[in-house]
């Protein structure tokens, strides 16, 4: 049967690979255990175990799942061009961005996890099952477009990838209606996200009708950088390919979502500190510390260094399509909006708290070490996906290859 085959040449596939492969899935697989390790200790003690408290109950985990909305909603930036305007030269990228959806969306659920405290509540957020609070309720709006998302991103590769395994086309009328369902959903998971924030009256760092658009902006930053990098890896180290043209093209795209963000950015920073608002409080935390409370004013202007010059580089031409530097730029760009998008916006969204008291978050090695797991758990996903998406895309395995059926 052609789905026995199958299910055998992808076990194949996952199972063989260089050293390097071996040595890359058995750090990750290591990383996870020590993770799950701490995760056991968070469960028998509770969120108590973490630094989070009263005063701030957002911490890491949730910047991390914020961040990672973006790095999710970030695949249409391949599928808009290849599929509505038919730019064939990223043609072999689109899937395993898609794939990359696909791991990016199964951490964000597992960060998700994570902060609930109590794993075994997590059937609530199942429709029809738990206490779902639908339509009240923004958090399982949340729950309803990442799980929608999830689901049209896999059915998208594995329909394509069964096509191509059978060496047919996949472009085709039934696939076509979820390509484009995938566009809007793309948006709106980070849009909810963004909603989440913007729910809560009694946080005012967070209450700016810019917030959304500022979300989308940096997530077409963030996700595309991360996913140039590893392009450029992939098609050293496998047979896909990939070409300049098409990478160049990624990174103008990058470029001028770097300058909406940035202007986003901006245009929020002028309008409280020109108006005043209980806005500013936060604010002066976070960029100029709050009653010798300033922990956090290096890491934004950190992350405000990092992206501007990320932006610099890839404004000019010349450096944009020189490799060295604009792989430079695509790590400033990741490393700035994840600062800006977790330390930068729910930290000192909480602070001062309702009652005035300053608490100082920082994640204890517990937090990290735990998040370092999904994002272990993540790129395992990741690897595995793109290892089998890509035997299939170049004709290492398939069912109408005769050498091998």
């Amino acid at each position: 049967m052609i789905v026995i085959d199958a299910i055998n040449d992808m076990l194949g596939v996952v199972k063989s690979g260089s050293r390097a492969y071996y040595m890359w899935m058995g750090l990750l697989a290591l990383l996870a255990v020590i993770g799950v390790l701490f995760y056991f200790r968070q469960i028998d003690q509770g969120l108590i175990a973490t630094n989070m408290r009263d005063q701030v109950s957002w911490g890491w985990y949730i910047a991390n799942f914020t961040f990672l909305v973006g790095v999710a909603a970030a695949a249409v930036v391949l599928v808009i061009p290849y599929y509505i305007y038919d730019y064939k030269p990223i043609g072999n990228m689109v899937l395993i961005g898609e794939v990359m959806a696909i791991s990016a969306v199964s951490m964000c659920l597992m960060f998700i996890l994570l902060d609930m405290g109590s794993p075994e509540r997590f059937w609530h957020l199942i429709p029809g099952l738990g206490i779902f609070n639908f339509p009240e309720s923004i958090l399982t709006w949340d729950v309803v477009v990442l799980n929608g998302y999830l689901a049209l991103n896999l059915f998208i590769v594995i329909y394509a990838l069964s096509k191509i395994y059978m060496g047919k086309s996949y472009k085709t009328g039934l696939i076509w209606p979820f390509i484009l369902l995938s566009v809007p959903a793309a948006i709106s998971i980070h849009t909810v996200t963004a909603f989440l924030y913007l729910g809560l009256p009694a946080r005012p760092f967070w209450n700016a009708a810019v917030l959304a658009p500022r979300f989308i902006a940096s997530a077409f930053c963030s996700g595309p950088a991360f996913m140039l990098i590893i392009f450029q890896i992939l098609r050293k180290r496998t047979n896909i390919v990939i070409s300049d043209k098409a990478i160049h093209k990624v990174a103008e795209l990058i470029t001028w979502a770097m300058a909406f963000n940035l202007f986003f950015l901006i245009t929020e920073i002028f309008k409280e500190r020109y108006s005043a608002t209980a806005h500013i409080a936060p604010m002066n935390y976070l960029f100029y510390g709050l009653q010798g409370h300033d922990h956090l004013v290096p890491w934004i202007w950190s992350a405000i260094i990092f992206n501007s010059i990320a932006f610099l580089i890839l404004l000019m031409p010349a450096l944009r399509k020189n490799f060295l530097t604009m792989n430079i730029a695509c790590v400033l760009i990741f490393i700035g909006v994840y600062i800006e998008k977790g330390i930068g916006l729910v930290f000192p969204g909480f602070t001062p708290d309702t009652l005035g008291e300053i608490y100082d978050y920082m994640p204890n090695a517990m937090e990290l070490w735990i998040s370092l797991a999904v994002w272990a758990i993540g790129l395992m996903i990741f690897t595995i996906g793109a290892k089998i998406a890509i035997a299939i895309q170049t004709g290492e395995i398939g069912h109408a290859n005769p050498a091998d059926h």
